[in-house]
């Protein structure tokens, strides 16, 4: 007879089979407690469960992990785990963080849902450590059998690095990082951690090993793609900021189940001349412009402009696949050697560009325009209409300028010329508004026909260039304005002023210039194009502009409107590029449900909330293609330089930090580093309002702006960084050196008293 009263288990003790049952089915944290709860047992009755919850994981048939219990080889409803790539799909996959490789074999892959639009969540990201609800999809066909939503991204990921894996003799290999900051830093890969990467390819590695007495070692997670041609360079920014380059299944089948439209519901404007002017490598044309002088006698002088965009609400219903991952990419992203899209070819590229002679589906808004530039009304349409030509802006310009060709010769009475006059009255009305007149070169980086880098080119602004602007900026004008009346929500393209803090620095700075920014009252853009104006044409035109810029805040995505500082508008939305850019996709659904153009237009219960949601989160996959965008451009470019280190160039002094100075060239743009330990025999101090190097002893002064010429020391095109030697002399005392005199010591000299110079630093 056993005494033990504790072993003793109640006639309605549930069996073991219950309890597994139980585990299997419930969500969320399960232990003893919930058990227990389940099947109200008392305190005693608990004392048996855990006896029998202890034999069954004896048995091997449940296993506890931070004291929740489940089934062995099946993950818990709540799992942490590690996105550790893409599917052929482009959606995130994730492990478990945890797992008993040995009992239960690998572990077992999670497929990440996107965020929900009704119930927004963390994004994750490759490489971060994320909390997920899991669920198993009962899909036997499926490789991967669990799904799983975020709940809260963990900051403590184990550390992922990319980089390129160089094999080295004996087997295993290192990693030439990618990123600047890691420069230097050698990773070694031993030969059981390559995961067979090849020489050239680009990798992602976990570091296991932070070495006391030696470089940390990391294992080859991931193999990306071969690096081996300047056609892939693109791919490390695409990888190392988690942009999405692969379609779903469902979206694409979306997108080719689209068909072309017909005249149901829209307005006939096939015989309206519009035409597109694009970049000459343009491949979609979404935009379509059109100007007529207004034959109304109370508006002598005026004109009708019309702007037609592309009709891409009719093609992504919202909550449809094509939508859910057009929020999820948030814009395309354009790299010298290849786009990632925002919306699939057969959208993007055909059935909403507007060809020219092929009938397409537009929104369309009618502008009245009085001579001043001035809007005086507009009207939406949603419409089918037919491009009479595709040009491109040196064309356009060409044509306007009296060298035509056969397609331009037809048009230019008809069709440009009343365009040009259209512009000329908006350009008196831009002149009048006074929006920031900022002139900074543009970089446009050309390849040749295997991917290396051909040339690097400013190309010059023309007034093709600048009357597309304007007709679009009214466009957009004319969205919020038409939105703002309806009362519908809608998502804003807003610009704040700049801040106390920058203003201040921007004022200090000036001074050292013996240019004033008057204190108080509020800024107006129209302070800043003065201060421009003032230094056109000066040596210190560029660093100016370049100053003025940084002073100013960064343009983002909003629900709530607080203008546009830099154009100087109350009031301004994207409206022009839904293939590209998400949130015109939502203004167009916003402006087919004011003006009651159809069923897809924006949903009933869209609020302020769940569009500050999209905005932000829109807001931070632009500056992510930005980033990415302008980090390929520096590797391509430190490439194309990468042959040339010993070479001289010519450039400015583009950035001023305490740790030296940052060179832009004049030829390419390209961006490189000068240490300031390098700089001479001097110690040099960071003089933050001069935005300025200066020595301590000797007043040599290195200030940003400052015309240099440099020799190119160290390429990393990987990390697209370059490293520069000073060959300039600086300035004494705000005035050029004395001729004859030496800014550098000869090299023992120079290295001895730099090593002074480091420990009086």
């Amino acid at each position: 007879m056993n005494k033990n009263p504790q072993s003793k288990k109640p006639s309605a003790f549930p069996t073991k089979e219950a309890i597994l049952a139980f585990i299997g089915t419930r969500p969320g944290k399960i232990g003893a407690r919930e058990i227990a709860r389940a099947f109200g047992l008392k305190n005693a009755n608990r004392i048996a469960l855990k006896q029998m919850l202890r034999e069954l994981a004896n048995e091997g048939r449940v296993e506890s992990r931070h004291r929740k219990l489940h089934h062995p080889g099946t993950l818990p409803s709540v799992t942490l785990s590690d996105i550790t790539g893409r599917d052929t799909d482009g959606e995130l996959i994730a492990m478990p963080t945890e797992w008993d490789e040995a009992a239960h074999g690998p572990p077992p892959k999670i497929r990440v849902a996107a965020p929900r639009r009704d119930r927004p969540a963390e994004v994750a990201g490759i490489g971060d450590r994320a909390l997920l609800r899991v669920e198993e999809t009962g899909d036997e066909d499926d490789a991967i059998r669990f799904t799983g939503r975020v709940i809260k991204v963990i900051d403590s990921a184990p550390e992922r690095v990319l980089g390129v894996f160089r094999s080295v003799p004996g087997g295993g290999g290192r990693l030439v990082p990618i990123d600047k900051k890691q420069l230097g830093r050698e990773l070694t890969i031993a030969p059981s951690a390559t995961n067979d990467a090849r020489d050239g390819d680009l990798i992602a590695v976990h570091v296991i090993r932070q070495g006391h007495h030696g470089p940390p070692a990391a294992r080859v997670e991931e193999k990306l793609g071969s690096l081996n041609s300047e056609r892939t360079i693109s791919l490390i920014a695409i990888h190392a900021h988690g942009i999405p380059q692969f379609f779903r299944s469902d979206t694409l089948a979306e997108a080719e189940a689209a068909k072309p439209v017909g005249m149901s519901g829209r307005e006939d404007w096939r015989k309206l001349p519009l035409i597109t002017i694009d970049p000459v490598d343009a491949k979609d044309h979404d935009d379509a412009v059109h100007a007529a002088p207004d034959s109304d006698p109370n508006n002598s002088g005026g004109f009708i402009l019309t702007v037609a965009i592309a009709d891409v609400g009719h093609y992504v219903p919202p909550g449809s696949a094509l939508d859910r991952e057009a929020l999820l990419r948030g814009n395309s992203v354009y790299f010298p050697d290849r786009v990632v899209p925002m919306l699939p070819e057969r959208i993007s590229n055909d059935l909403c560009s507007l060809k020219a002679n092929e009938d397409r589906a537009a929104l369309a808004v009618r502008m009245i325009v009085g001579r001043d530039g001035r809007k005086r009304s507009h009207t939406f349409h949603r419409v089918l209409m037919r491009s009479a030509a595709k040009l491109h802006y040196a064309q356009a310009q060409a044509a306007i300028d009296g060298r035509t060709d056969e397609d331009t010769g037809p048009l230019v009475t008809t069709v440009l010329k009343p365009l040009y006059d259209a512009y000329a009255a908006l350009k008196r009305e831009r002149e009048a508004r006074g929006p920031l007149d900022l002139d900074l070169p543009e970089r446009k980086i050309v390849l040749k026909d295997d991917g290396t880098v051909d040339r690097v080119i400013s190309p010059a602004r023309l007034d093709a260039h600048r009357l597309i602007e304007e007709f679009m900026i009214l466009a957009n004008v004319a969205a919020a304005e038409t939105l703002e009346r309806a009362r519908i929500p809608l998502i804003y393209r807003v610009h704040d002023e700049p801040s106390l803090e920058k203003l201040e620095a921007l004022r200090k700075f000036l001074e050292t210039l013996h240019i004033s920014l008057p204190k108080g009252g509020a800024i107006r853009p129209a302070q800043f194009n003065g201060i421009l104006a003032r230094v056109k044409g000066q040596d210190v035109e560029q660093l100016v502009n370049e100053v003025v810029l940084r002073s100013q805040a960064q343009a983002e995505y909003s629900s709530e409107n607080y203008g546009h500082f830099g154009l100087n508008l109350r009031r301004y939305a994207h409206f022009t590029s839904p293939i590209r850019r998400y949130a015109d996709l939502t203004v167009h659904r916003a402006l087919i449900r004011a003006g009651k153009l159809g069923k897809d237009g924006a949903p009933e219960d869209m609020d302020m909330a769940a569009l500050g949601e999209i905005a932000a989160q829109i807001s931070a996959t632009e500056r992510r293609a930005m980033k990415a965008e302008r980090e390929t451009a520096d590797r391509l470019i430190a490439h194309f330089l990468a042959d040339r280190v010993g070479a001289t160039f010519t450039g400015h002094i583009s950035g001023v930090t305490r740790a030296g100075l940052f060179v832009k060239l004049d030829d390419t743009g390209a961006d490189g580093f000068v240490p300031a330990r390098t700089l001479g025999a001097d110690y040099f101090r960071y003089e933050e309002d001069a935005r300025a190097m200066v020595g301590s002893r000797s007043g040599e002064t290195h200030r940003l702006g400052d015309k240099v010429t440099v020799r190119l020391v160290e390429a990393a095109p990987v990390a697209g960084a370059l490293r520069f030697e000073l060959l300039s002399e600086g300035r004494m005392a705000g005035r050029p050196r004395p001729a004859g005199t030496s800014r550098k010591p000869p090299r023992r000299e120079r290295h001895e008293q730099t090593h002074r110079g480091k420990r009086h630093r």
